[in-house]
């Protein structure tokens, strides 16, 4: 994601996407302006409408009338928060940016705070939503959600999901996020060298409207969690990744095989009688082709790797 490389004079970008939240806004752009407006003199607010249904668009207009400082994006229709938020990030010309939900269930308040730990000398901070007031099932979701991630990508945040985030721009600048990405934001972070931190945020019980989560967005979480793994860790080495299950199929069927021949020269079975034959057999093949799979992609990122971004913190001449 390439953010607009005109700079104005501006120190704080709020980013927002929103749904269906005519309701939450009237009172959450006035209470971020309250809790922003001590700390930058110049400061912007971009909510992205990814495209709702009730007249949210129309009560950021009005809004947008008293205070020029509001951007508002209005997509065409809805392409899901991780659409919404890039569009909003690829506006933003801040130097400090803010990531925030528009269902005032996270709070202006928290601004403060988490710019104070950014100043500090980190990259990227997180809010910690310790008492979280959302239903049991989705908080145990989340828990779940959280505790695969931190063990699958060596992140060890507790609430990496959370909507509430502050960040340098340097961090979002050539960060890609498309489907259910954006809760891997610090993942994708961490990994290209960024301090990334966490404090503890308060948390309020939705007052308007309804979730917009369903059930489905954990297949499609699994299955970024799966992109995000290969991305940050076998980008530069696939056949790390292939090579490893190919040869562990390929000693497990061959272990196989090699206990059914033994047994067949002491005369124990036929092979011809034996679907375990079979089975190691397969397990060899499908071992093999991952091995090749891996080759493959090795060839293909070796042809590819000067276009392979590495981070540099900083250089003295």
């Amino acid at each position: 994601m390439m953010m607009n490389p005109i700079r104005h004079k501006c120190s704080l970008s709020i980013v927002i996407p929103v749904l269906d939240e005519a309701d939450s806004l009237p009172e959450l752009i006035p209470r971020i302006q309250q809790a922003v407006r001590p700390l930058a003199d110049h400061y912007e607010i971009i909510v992205v409408d990814d495209g709702s249904l009730d007249n949210s668009f129309e009560v950021l207009a009005t809004l947008r009338k008293d205070d020029r400082s509001i951007k508002v994006i209005q997509l065409r229709c809805p392409h899901g928060k991780a659409a919404a938020l890039a569009t909003g990030l690829q506006e933003a010309m801040g130097n400090q940016i803010i990531m925030m939900d528009g269902d005032l269930q996270d709070q202006p308040e928290e601004i403060p705070r988490l710019l104070a730990v950014l100043n500090e000398g980190c990259d990227m901070v997180i809010g910690w939503r310790v008492k979280r007031k959302d239903s049991f099932g989705k908080v145990l979701a989340s828990r779940i959600f959280n505790a695969v991630t931190r063990r699958l990508t060596g992140v060890t945040l507790h609430d990496m999901n959370c909507g509430l985030k502050a960040c340098r721009r340097e961090v979002i600048e050539g960060l890609g996020i498309q489907g259910e990405l954006h809760r891997y934001i610090p993942v994708i972070a961490q990994w290209k060298g960024f301090k990334v931190t966490e404090i503890t945020v308060d948390h309020q019980p939705r007052r308007h409207g309804i979730s917009k989560y369903g059930s489905e967005r954990f297949l499609r979480g699994f299955f970024d969690l799966i992109t995000v793994m290969i991305v940050t860790r076998y980008l530069r080495r696939p056949l790390h990744l292939f090579g490893f299950w190919g040869l562990a199929l390929i000693v497990v069927g061959l272990t196989i095989n090699l206990y059914l021949v033994v047994g067949w020269l002491l005369r124990l079975w036929w092979l011809g009688d034996r679907p375990l034959l079979l089975f190691g057999m397969l397990l060899m093949i499908i071992g093999v082709q991952f091995v090749l799979f891996g080759l493959l992609a090795e060839i293909v990122t070796y042809r590819n790797r000067h276009d392979y971004e590495i981070a540099i913190r900083q250089t003295l001449r």
